[in-house]
């Protein structure tokens, strides 16, 4: 395959400096020294090389991030625009990311993306708080109870992964006995290892399962609403909208809850919390959306034309790759905030971790989400006051990948209590 060589218009040419490879630790291990470097470098925009050397551009930039998500017909989530595609092995390692041509909420463009949306936010927004909380609270507790009396245990695998997979299941109606298979195709899957094809099997399978029985017996849940939803949709595109809803709630959730515990877990501005309090649990919550975003990169967008972004010249069909935590953390925008009160993060939710435009996050699933991760954490300082971290901070290590960011275990150690039990 030929080298990537930066357009002329670009600082990256200029400067005969080539695209960065997106890979290696320091993106999971040091991002913020990364995305720093990368703007002295290149600015707000980075050429940037894909495996096998496949050229990208990656946002990074605040304003060019605002700029390109609000342009939906500049920037469109189209695929089928990109200039590489007679380039690509069929066994190239991102294809499955960004050439899924599926009918579902996640993948479609235009009017079709409005009227899979007209049917999945509303089924979403009727969710009640109440009965949300009430679920996480309950299977918090269940999971908890398994390791309470032991004074050990990994919060990434007991709790933080399985938990939004579990509330999940509920509020779309599936019953408690078929739960643990849904965690463990949706871990499976996750990790992305040998048995991830399977894992999608089961998932795809588990989905039909739902969409059967919810048919046959509606009730008060997610797929029953999707299904009363007037517009007509065939069962590949309700099942295909039901793994989009789950899947995307699942890992950025479970990061999320993962991500707010190590920072409370490591940083005195919280040690309140630590100690049964329950203020700083939001502002831990905020930080991280802003700091340590579960979701890092998006692919993405592709340019519908010729256009300048950043100082760059962007090619017709060229893919822009959303650099959301790097965009997060721009310091022309952080810094100047940071000086006059208190900076962006403090208590304001401007930042990109949902993305933003027209193919954001829809609302009502970032309240879920919050609701899940912010009782989750509640639940667990509740049970375990004098959590600790059972390694030094140091150890501590993240996914190994540029798109996301999670920890891959974080041991704590604790009083051993007893189980609550109770719960259903």
């Amino acid at each position: 395959m030929r080298r990537f060589v930066p357009p002329p218009g670009c600082p990256a040419h200029a400067a005969g400096s080539g695209a960065m490879p997106l890979e290696g630790p320091r993106f999971h291990t040091e991002p913020v020294a990364l995305y720093r470097e990368m703007r002295r470098q290149y600015g707000p925009v980075v050429p940037v090389s894909l495996p096998g050397d496949v050229p990208a551009w990656l946002v990074i930039g605040y304003r060019e991030m605002a700029r390109v998500t609000g342009d939906p017909v500049l920037f469109p989530r189209d695929s089928g625009l990109w200039n590489q595609w007679d380039r690509l092995p069929e066994d190239w390692p991102l294809r499955p990311m960004v050439n899924v041509p599926l009918p579902s909420i996640y993948y479609t463009v235009g009017e079709e993306h409005q009227r899979h949306l007209r049917m999945v936010e509303p089924a979403l927004e009727a969710v009640s708080p109440f009965e949300l909380r009430r679920h996480t609270e309950q299977l918090s507790d269940r999971l908890i109870d398994r390791f309470c009396a032991t004074g050990e245990a990994d919060l990434t695998a007991d709790f933080a992964k399985p938990l939004p997979a579990l509330v999940l299941g509920r509020l779309l109606g599936i019953p408690d006995s078929r739960s643990q298979l849904l965690v463990s195709s949706l871990t499976e899957l996750c990790d992305g290892g040998p048995g991830a094809l399977e894992a999608y099997r089961t998932f795809s399978g588990l989905m039909g399962e739902l969409l059967a029985a919810k048919r046959e017996r509606p009730g008060a849940d997610i797929t029953s609403r999707m299904l009363a939803h007037p517009e007509p949709f065939s069962d590949e595109e309700y099942i295909l909208d039901l793994q989009s809803v789950t899947a995307a709630g699942h890992l950025p959730t479970a990061d999320w809850i993962g991500n707010s515990i190590r920072l409370m877990l490591t940083d005195d501005r919280f040690s309140a919390s630590l100690g049964g309090g329950r203020h700083s649990v939001g502002e831990a919550m905020n930080e991280v959306l802003w700091e340590d975003t579960p979701t890092q990169i998006l692919a993405g967008r592709w340019a519908a034309r010729d256009c300048q972004l950043g100082g760059c010249r962007i090619g017709a069909g060229d893919m822009l790759l959303l650099g959301l935590g790097a965009a997060n953390g721009d310091p022309e925008v952080h810094d100047a905030a940071d000086e006059r009160a208190g900076g962006l993060r403090n208590g304001n939710s401007a930042h990109f971790s949902f993305s933003h435009g027209e193919f954001q996050c829809p609302f009502p699933a970032r309240e879920i989400a919050e609701v899940i991760a912010r009782t989750a954490i509640e639940v667990l300082l509740d049970r375990l006051p004098d959590i600790d971290l059972a390694v030094p901070v140091a150890s501590l290590t993240r996914r190994p990948s540029a798109f996301l960011r999670g920890m891959t275990d974080l041991p704590v150690s604790f009083t051993p209590t007893p189980a609550a039990g109770g719960h259903p």
